[in-house]
């Protein structure tokens, strides 16, 4: 539906473009930067948000969270059971250690439901700046169609202004949300390749999430079984990248390129260990396989 601003006064452009003016998020929102995101202060250089990624990953992550809650919630409920029966049988010394378990449980409990509350206030805020990112460029594209006027450029520049400050805002939270996201741990489980793996070969893997980076290299031995220097690695979550996964093959002197392939870590967020296999080759000869405890 198109717009036309022709028949405003000057009062009512200006009105209309500072609808949008607010406060920084940053001054209502009790946050403090973490330190990888200082550098989001005013006037320095800032990406551009990706909203539907930054969905993608809050629902993942508070379904993760929620799964952990009913699990310890669980336990919770199994040993208040445990601890009524032994409370009437007068075990004391085994009383008094369900109870410290109980206690500690509760306080788990307690910190994973300020880190939903906060990952959800954190979401709420993004949208937020999302719905007004979007209406500041509606807006702007409405005001370039109507005739220029010393009125409507003020305006264009206020616009223009606010769009700024709610990317930097939505970069902001994007930073802020990223500290909430925990850990992957990564184990190397080895390659799996039939016919393709052959005693004697060596292999380098090279993994790659954002600017952290785990390189390894690995044996096949003459019983078949696989030798690797690393077996472990923690990588933080990262909103925007995916996993770079690179695979050679260590001939003498030269390297051989098995493939390279890209692995979202969207699933990731779970309870439960998750065995991954990722294929290498376009046709799966060469699989690598990994497990991955968030």
């Amino acid at each position: 539906r198109s717009c036309s601003f022709t028949g405003f006064s000057t009062v009512q452009s200006r009105k209309l473009a500072k609808s949008l003016s607010r406060s920084s998020v940053r001054s209502r929102m009790s946050l403090k930067p973490p330190k990888a995101y200082n550098s989001l202060q005013k006037g320095a250089p800032i990406w551009d948000p990706k909203p539907l990624q930054v969905k993608k990953i809050f629902e993942a992550l508070k379904k993760g969270l929620n799964e952990y809650l009913e699990a310890h919630q669980a336990e919770l409920d199994y040993l208040s059971g445990r601890h009524k029966d032994t409370k009437r049988n007068s075990r004391l010394a085994f009383y008094y250690d369900l109870d410290k378990q109980i206690r500690s449980v509760e306080r788990y409990i307690r910190k994973l439901e300020f880190h939903i509350s906060k990952v959800e206030e954190l979401y709420e805020a993004y949208c937020i700046q999302c719905r007004l990112r979007d209406g500041a460029t509606n807006m702007k594209h409405a005001f370039s169609l109507s005739p220029s006027t010393k009125a409507s450029r003020e305006s264009l520049v206020e616009l223009y202004k606010n769009f700024q400050e709610c990317t930097e805002d939505m970069c902001f939270i994007e930073g802020a949300l990223e500290v909430h996201l925990g850990e992957f741990h990564v184990k190397m489980k080895g390659l799996v390749g039939f016919a393709r793996l052959c005693p004697g070969d060596q292999y380098e893997v090279f993994m790659r999430l954002g600017r952290q980076k785990w390189r390894l290299k690995g044996k096949i031995e003459t019983d078949d079984s696989q030798t690797w220097d690393e077996e472990e690695k923690i990588f933080i979550p990262n909103l925007h990248e995916k996993f770079e996964i690179k695979v050679t093959e260590l001939r003498g002197l030269a390297t051989v390129l098995v493939g390279v392939v890209t692995c979202d870590s969207i699933n990731f967020f779970t309870t439960k260990p998750q065995a991954i296999i990722v294929d290498i080759t376009e046709l799966g000869t060469i699989k690598l396989q990994l497990e991955v405890l968030w």
